[in-house]
């Protein structure tokens, strides 16, 4: 997600293309083509430059309405269904297209696997969706940063967290069948949710600091980071 604003002007965006499974957004006031998993204007007369990140997160709408009850949703333009036309069938359709990324003999994952990519302090990895579901919480490190990914407890929603509190690095358990989602940290005992907010014990009221992650196929994340690191089952 992007903020559309570039030197206090906001910009209309459109679809332009698609470039590599990626879209390509042209802008209304320059012409200007951007990249949507970047933000990078490839070409015009912004070439270069970049739109402002806006953390975001890819949650079940039953996990979103838990935490936001009295959130507002967007409701769909009822009077233009093209965008039902281009998305039905969308992930069968582009199974079948090649993709730009050479596939490597040495990968571990296949080029479609779905992959929760992770960056910090100019490190990345990707976490195969398939072993965050495996194990619910990893615990890891990603160069200096200590963090955490959890699964919630619709077994569809991830999220990435910074975790250490106070710069002390804290060690998470998930809490067996607990519903909504729990985990518990192994140094002060304090009891966590999905949110990252400590809910009780010690560390009640602190929040860890969530992390940007993004959900991805192997195939278009190792393209934009061709340095990244793979976690594997179980690895510290």
């Amino acid at each position: 997600m992007w903020g559309r604003e570039i030197d206090g002007r906001a910009l209309k965006f459109h679809l332009a293309g698609i470039n590599n499974q990626n879209f390509i957004m042209a802008d209304e006031e320059t012409g200007s083509w951007w990249q949507q998993v970047s933000g990078e204007a490839l070409h015009g007369p912004l070439k270069g430059r970049r739109l402002a990140d806006v953390y975001h997160e890819e949650l079940t709408f039953g996990v979103w309405r838990r935490e936001h009850p009295e959130g507002r949703v967007l409701r769909p333009d009822a009077t233009n269904d093209k965008w039902k036309q281009f998305s039905e069938d969308w992930e069968a359709k582009t199974a079948l297209a090649p993709v730009v990324t050479p596939a490597d003999a040495r990968d571990a994952l296949a080029p479609r696997d779905v992959v929760i990519g992770v960056k910090a302090n100019g490190a990345a990895k990707a976490y195969p969706l398939a072993v965050v579901e495996r194990q619910g919480l990893i615990v890891d490190r990603l160069g200096d940063t200590h963090l955490l990914v959890a699964l919630g407890d619709d077994r569809k929603s991830v999220r990435v967290f910074e975790s250490s509190i106070d710069g002390r690095p804290l060690e998470f358990y998930a809490r067996p069948g607990a519903s909504p989602f729990q985990m518990i940290d192994a140094e002060t005992k304090t009891t966590w949710d999905f949110t990252g907010r400590a809910t009780a014990g010690a560390l009640a009221g602190r929040e860890l600091k969530k992390l940007p992650a993004l959900k991805d196929y192997w195939f278009d994340w190792k393209l934009y980071n061709p340095q990244t690191s793979v976690y594997a089952l179980g690895q510290r």
